[in-house]
């Protein structure tokens, strides 16, 4: 590993995270082992444990990538300065929805595991500090949005925030692993309605055209 310029190991290290997710897609999280991620990405078994010591680390690096794009998604939100923040919070809503909706059979492979890291089951981790930034960017779009009057002041944005993920990730669990029928943007659409209801005032409470927050996704490896 040591002798590997820094390109390749970037690229061993992509490959073996694409496999996995490949992987949890097709079996899940709990029926994979290490020496399958290993053939999957076409390198030694003891290459993977040299990019990540255990399975959980393999996990945790995927759910960065996750985090990292709904950190996109936020930092997306809170450039745009002109669109009124019940809006924002739609598209947010409904862009999660639709990315997850797209890649279901992955997400419901490692969605329990995701959870655990980026509640910090693992205190300090990799996982719980990029969990904890999105979250601070939440906070900011939403206190933007009391400021402006657009959200009611009655609760605390650190308390909306904390209403918004759980019931972002309640909605998302309950599809994964429940009745899947109908899609998960509607879901995700009446939810952002419930959260909206008990703060969203004024004008900018009513529906309107959504902007497009969510990042170009990079194109996987088959």
């Amino acid at each position: 590993m040591a002798g590997l310029p820094q390109p390749r190991r970037i690229e061993q290290r992509a490959r073996i995270v694409d496999g996995a997710r490949r992987l949890f897609a097709n079996h899940g999280f709990d029926d994979v082992t290490m020496a399958e991620v290993a053939t999957e990405a076409g390198v030694a078994r003891a290459t993977v444990f040299n990019h990540f010591g255990s399975k959980h680390a393999l996990v945790e690096a995927i759910t960065e990538e996750v985090i990292a794009y709904y950190d996109r998604m936020l930092r997306n939100a809170l450039a745009d300065t002109a669109t009124p923040t019940p809006v924002l919070v739609r598209a947010l809503f409904d862009e999660m929805g639709a990315g997850i909706e797209e890649d279901r059979r992955f997400y419901r492979g490692v969605f329990r595991e995701i959870a655990k890291v980026r509640l910090g089951l693992d205190e300090g981790g990799v996982g719980q500090r990029a969990g904890a930034a999105t979250l601070e960017l939440l906070v900011k779009l939403l206190a933007r949005g009391q400021q402006r009057g657009e959200l009611s002041r009655t609760y605390r944005a650190e308390d909306l925030a904390s209403a918004f993920d759980s019931l972002v990730n309640g909605t998302i669990t309950h599809w994964l692993y429940g009745d899947a029928a109908e899609p998960l943007r509607e879901r995700m659409g009446r939810a952002a309605e419930v959260f909206l209801g008990e703060v969203a005032v004024g004008p900018a409470a009513e529906r309107r055209p959504r902007p497009t927050l969510a990042p170009r996704r990079a194109r996987r490896r088959r």
